[in-house]
């Protein structure tokens, strides 16, 4: 903390490092080798939409960037009960890095066209063979990872959460504060 912090009582706001998406290949390689959870091949990012053309605009250019490429995977675009936009790309799940080249582009057009402040998160699930999944989150405006895992109606497995959270503290910028692992009930790839 700075002197100005200090007198203030006001901390700067992190800055999001998008780039820290392109470490989960790496961090997908932890995950199986520890715990046996593979990429599922699904991701998505949540953001608020927002009115007007432009936005209308940059979602159809973000897809179409994303469908440009030859071996161009599946998007989708739906609205949560909570009025908040998931695009989700469905892609092969041995490519985690094309995955998150795909998310890293959704995430990026919507700073540069300035609507930066709907992005919620980023997500990206995994699996094991047992069928347990969870997502790993990116909470954007604060720069950090965090795991949720859905157990059933409404039910979270905190002991997994945590322990992705223990797996990956190495190699991701992990959310030590607890209050900050947002349940996202129903997001794209989670249902199983």
């Amino acid at each position: 903390m700075g002197l100005w912090e200090a007198v203030t009582g006001r901390s700067r706001v992190k800055k999001p490092n998008l780039d820290s998406l392109f470490a989960i290949p790496s961090a997908a390689i932890t995950l199986e080798t520890a715990a046996g959870f593979r990429p599922t091949g699904v991701g998505s990012v949540c953001f608020r939409s927002a009115a007007g053309e432009a936005f209308h605009q940059m979602q159809t250019d973000v897809i179409a960037l994303i469908r440009a490429d030859p071996q161009a995977p599946e998007v989708s675009v739906t609205t949560d009960e909570y009025g908040y936009t998931w695009l989700t790309v469905h892609d092969d799940p041995t490519d985690v890095a094309g995955l998150c080249t795909d998310l890293h582009a959704v995430n990026t057009a919507l700073v540069e066209q300035g609507f930066d402040g709907g992005l919620l998160c980023t997500l990206v699930p995994f699996a094991d063979s047992s069928g347990r999944r969870f997502g790993l989150v990116y909470l954007y405006k604060q720069g950090t990872f965090y795991a949720f895992a859905p157990q059933g109606e409404q039910r979270r497995d905190n002991l997994l959460e945590i322990t992705v959270r223990d797996q990956l503290s190495g190699e991701l910028p992990m959310e030590q504060d607890l209050s900050r692992w947002l349940a996202v009930w129903g997001a794209p790839g989670l249902d199983g």
